[in-house]
């Protein structure tokens, strides 16, 4: 069976760095197949009215401008993978949008697993450009203050301020106030990390989302997690530890 080559797009705008991606990507891949490198929004622009490729590897910056505004002209649902030599700060922004970056200069071995991961996920990515745009120029994105919860006739407001953490229970999504009450909500957990500052709210596993005052108590766990006593304690029968692969990113978050 012949497999298919992997169309990749490359949009840079430095030359001699679009050409090092490309050598890169043939070593990681000779079976890649570079439709263009291009090196300007306008560019970039006129080639997605008639173009399309399987993946796009995105430099920020471009001689013309950012190139998120290539996505405010044209509807583009092609994953994509930063290059960026952007600090820290705004790496924060891509994580929290679930997105894969290079930082520059870029790696062999990093190149190399950022093309497993898109292998892997085998579906494009979903990215928020104006919630990154926000943070890259040091902005806040306008995160979610408060809930209207609906039960039965009556309606009410909740505030984020009144809510000790998220949780999945019986195929539902509930949020749990410091008062101990309980209230059902539209949105899964996955969109409820984008609409809520991660300052304040950590997803901890796959059935918690945990407001930093909520956690009375920690305990070091095996396998390098953390278990955390909750207030007000869950309602759920299920234990609230930080999972192996969250329990890193969740220290640093506790140490900002």
């Amino acid at each position: 069976m012949i497999l298919r080559k992997m169309k990749v797009l490359i949009i840079e705008d430095e030359k001699w760095a679009a050409d090092k991606l490309e050598s890169m990507l043939m070593t990681a891949d000779p079976g890649i197949e570079i439709m263009a490198k291009l090196g300007s929004v306008n560019e970039s622009v006129k080639w997605f009215l008639q173009n399309n490729a399987d993946l796009i590897f995105l430099d920020i910056q471009l001689s013309d401008g950012i190139s998120f505004s290539i996505f405010e002209q044209v509807s583009v649902s092609t994953p994509v993978i930063f290059t960026t030599a952007y600090d820290q700060y705004a790496i924060k922004a891509f994580q929290v949008n679930s997105i894969s970056y290079l930082l520059k200069p870029i790696r062999q071995s990093d190149l190399n697993e950022s093309l497993q991961k898109f292998r892997n996920l085998k579906s494009a990515f979903s990215i928020d450009f104006e919630a990154l745009i926000l943070q890259i120029q040091g902005k806040q994105p306008d995160y979610k203050k408060r809930f209207l919860i609906q039960i039965g006739e009556k309606i009410r407001k909740v505030e984020i301020a009144e809510i000790a953490y998220f949780y999945i229970f019986a195929k539902g999504v509930y949020l749990r106030t410091f008062q101990g009450n309980n209230y059902p909500v539209d949105y899964s957990l996955d969109k409820l990390e984008n609409l809520i500052n991660p300052d304040n709210f950590f997803r901890i596993n796959r059935k918690y989302m945990v407001s930093i005052d909520a956690i009375s108590n920690m305990t070091a766990y095996s396998r390098g997690r953390v278990k955390l006593e909750l207030t007000p304690s869950p309602v759920a029968d299920s234990e609230t530890i930080v999972s192996v692969d969250r329990s890193l990113s969740f220290k640093k978050w506790l140490n900002k």
